[in-house]
Order: structure tokens, then C-alpha cells, then sequence
């Protein structure tokens, strides 16, 4: 049995967001609504849509609390597409079980169970409705994962090889000719004297610059599967029982 006091701690949460699983806000927490026959907290109303201007219904024993906000079991979609409920401080018969229905459920209350009433017999007229469940089958997205681009830096060491210039002197004799007689003989007889030449080199030098290369960037790639979803279905089966013939036999 809730207390008073768990009931007063249950409305403090008012004002406070209702969040899914992962993360997503669902909406903002606007009133605790109690069961009539066992005065026990049992649903809570949220503020959904835009601006606010919706109101969902989620059964309490769904929610778990963290830090200030509260964490449903069902995701945002589940909650926002739930069977509308009149915010009038009460739950009909009919309203609370078809958000049970939604919420896959029983009706929570001791011996019963979600099975819709026959609204046909002996009080009506002379048939009998047949009534069996089929399956609803929806999906609702889900974070499965995140995927980012990192860039770092990292050294490579290289190796070029560079053809280098250098110049060297060579020494050149020439025996004296008629052609460079003149030459040769410009000059004193006997003198000394001092010839220079200079020679280069080439360095190396190197200097590094930023070339772009590439562009990367992140895309979605959606895939389709298919996925076997197995489910214990109801059905009513109608049979004759005519004890009026054993009788008479």
C-alpha cells in the first residue's frame, strides 16, 4: 500500500521531465493520476506535442527515477502515439484499458485480464460475436550507435635522393703551337705570378609546406533486414453443446 507520504513524494516529481532510454525528452510531468478502487498512484500524465499542448498517459510502475528527471522503459514515439485520454483528473474504464492495450499490459487490477467484454448473448439477441487477436507490428528507432571523425597527426620519415653540382679544377696543358704563341709570349720571359678560380657547389635545402589531399566525411547508409517476430495470439472458439438430443437419445 503507497503512503501518504509516497503519494506527496510521487507529486514532487510534477514540473519535472519524463525522458526515454536514451535520453530523449519526452515531455514535462503534469499531474499523478490515482486508481479509484485501490487509491494506489497508477498513472502519469505528460505534456507532449508542441508547445506542450498534448497530453500523454504512462503507467507508473514503467518509470524509473534519475537524478531530477524520471526514465520511461518506453521510447518518445511509443509514448506520443499512446490511445488519447481526457485530462480530467480521472480515467474512464475504457480509456485506461485501451493505454494498457498500447502499453502491451494487462489492466492491472487482481483477476482480471485485458480480454474485451461480449457485448452480444442472451441480453441482446441470439448470436454470439467471435472474437480472435491479431498482431499490431510497429517500429520505433533506437540509438544503436555513433560514429565520429578523429584527426591526428603522425610523423613519417622520408628518404630523397638529390643530384648535387660541385665543381672541381682540372689542370689543362697545352704544348705551344702557332696558335697560342701570341698568347704565351705576351708576358716576360721569367716572372711569377698567381692565377685563382673559384668553385661552387650546390646545397641542399629543404622546406616543408600544407598541401590538402582529401576530403573525408561521415554518410548513412540504411540497410534493410528482415527479422522473425513470434507472438502467442488469443482466439475465441464458439461451439454447439445441445444436451436436448443426448436426451432424447
Amino acid at each position: 500500500m503507497t503512503t501518504t507520504t509516497e503519494k506527496q513524494t510521487l507529486r514532487q516529481w510534477i514540473g519535472h521531465d519524463l525522458v526515454d532510454d536514451s535520453g530523449h525528452k519526452i515531455g514535462r510531468i503534469d499531474d499523478v493520476y490515482v486508481d479509484e478502487d485501490t487509491n494506489q498512484p497508477e498513472w502519469i500524465a505528460v505534456t507532449t506535442g508542441l508547445f506542450g499542448s498534448h497530453i500523454s498517459f504512462v503507467p507508473l510502475d514503467g518509470l524509473s527515477a534519475s537524478e531530477d528527471v524520471l526514465v520511461s522503459q518506453w521510447p518518445k514515439d511509443t509514448v506520443k502515439d499512446a490511445p488519447h485520454a481526457e485530462p480530467d483528473g480521472r480515467l474512464s474504464e475504457d480509456e485506461e484499458s485501451a493505454l494498457y492495450r498500447h502499453y502491451g499490459r494487462d489492466t492491472g487490477r487482481p483477476g482480471q485480464r485485458d480480454t474485451g467484454r461480449d457485448v452480444s448473448g442472451p441480453e441482446t439477441d441470439d448470436a454470439m460475436t467471435r472474437s480472435e487477436e491479431e498482431l499490431k507490428i510497429d517500429t520505433t528507432e533506437r540509438e544503436a550507435g555513433r560514429a565520429r571523425l578523429r584527426k591526428w597527426i603522425e610523423t613519417d620519415h622520408q628518404t630523397v635522393t638529390v643530384p648535387v653540382r660541385r665543381e672541381r679544377v682540372e689542370v689543362i696543358r697545352e704544348p705551344i703551337t702557332d696558335a697560342n704563341r701570341d698568347a704565351a709570349t705576351s708576358g716576360p720571359d721569367l716572372s711569377e705570378e698567381e692565377h685563382e678560380m673559384v668553385l661552387n657547389e650546390e646545397e641542399i635545402t629543404v622546406d616543408k609546406r600544407v598541401v590538402p589531399k582529401e576530403r573525408v566525411r561521415l554518410d548513412k547508409d540504411v540497410t534493410v533486414e528482415d527479422r522473425r517476430v513470434e507472438e502467442d495470439l488469443r482466439k475465441e472458439r464458439i461451439e454447439v453443446d445441445d444436451d436436448v438430443s443426448e436426451k432424447q437419445g
